[in-house]
């Protein structure tokens, strides 16, 4: 007996792709997502071994000596070898400093030299001014010396320096008669202001033969101390301007060659002499013998 239901039909394939396959065309058309499959990934995978590797120590240690190995060839060639010092600018004195600060064992490599902490070990010396450290062709590390230039001995207590025109101190000496050629401070606070002292002295030309030194008195005003045991008391504030009148009348009248102890300056409105023991007596002789003589 035949059967009434028509034949089945064979199910066609659709032909539409799956969502998974879809995104996955669609990702694959991004360019980031091509990058990282084809270089990104690959790159990863490579790094990760190469770690993987090196992460065992036996594995990393032979690396390293080579490294090393090849590092102190390079080091080492003749053309970065530094083979000796020289020292420029500098006295003998201040050159055997340099060399006890700096123990450099020659020949050395221009790579393990510490240029700048060269430079600061120098330039902490109180006779250099300024330094200048490098390495010159022909292997020599040179180092350039401009030493501070003193100009004034200061006495404090009972050390004795040698400073330079702005204060910085240059050295220590035993004696004063080491530098006689220069002027003498004293007194705490004499190294603030040699700028100031310098210009007194240098104004002191009609007594300079005579001027024993200048004293920091209280750490505020100057007194300049001349031989017979003279003293110049100058004030505080704007004290060349007043040394500057005592010279004025050194020159008019010879202030200073009579039998005077002390020119007092420190109110410049009212100037004050101190006469010595001899003068005084003499004119107390004068007014007993003339009474009034001394009178306006």
């Amino acid at each position: 007996m035949q059967s009434l239901k028509p034949p089945r039909q064979p199910s066609r394939r659709d032909p539409a792709p799956s969502k998974v396959s879809y995104r996955l065309q669609r990702l694959w058309l991004t360019p980031v997502f091509r990058f990282f499959m084809r270089i990104g990934l690959p790159v990863a995978l490579v790094v990760g071994l190469i770690g993987g590797y090196f992460s065992q120590p036996e594995n990393r240690e032979p690396l390293y000596e080579k490294f090393a190995e090849l590092r102190r060839s390079i080091e080492e060639r003749p053309e970065f070898m530094v083979k000796l010092m020289a020292i420029d600018g500098a006295t003998p004195s201040i050159g055997d400093d340099i060399r006890e600060i700096v123990p450099v064992d020659f020949p050395v490599s221009s790579f393990d030299l510490d240029l700048l902490g060269i430079h600061d070990r120098i330039a902490e010396l109180d006779a250099v001014e300024r330094v200048d450290v490098r390495v010159r062709a022909g292997g020599i590390l040179q180092v350039q010396i401009v030493e501070r230039a003193p100009a004034a001995v200061w006495r404090v207590g009972q050390d004795i320096e040698l400073l330079d025109a702005v204060g910085h101190r240059v050295a220590v000496i035993s004696s004063r008669l080491d530098r006689a050629d220069l002027p003498l401070l004293a007194g705490e606070g004499a190294e603030k202001h040699v700028p100031e002292a310098l210009a007194l002295l240098a104004a002191a030309d009609p007594v300079i033969g005579r001027v024993r030194g200048l004293v920091r008195i209280g750490e505020r005003r100057w007194d300049m101390v001349l031989d017979r045991d003279q003293r110049i008391m100058l004030p505080e504030h704007n004290p060349i301007p007043a040394f500057e009148q005592v010279m004025a009348l050194v020159k008019a009248r010879e202030l200073l060659e009579r039998d005077l102890i002390v020119v007092d300056m420190r109110n410049q409105s009212r100037p004050t002499l101190r006469m010595g023991r001899p003068a005084i007596e003499e004119m107390r002789r004068i007014q007993t013998a003339h009474p009034g003589a001394y009178r306006e």
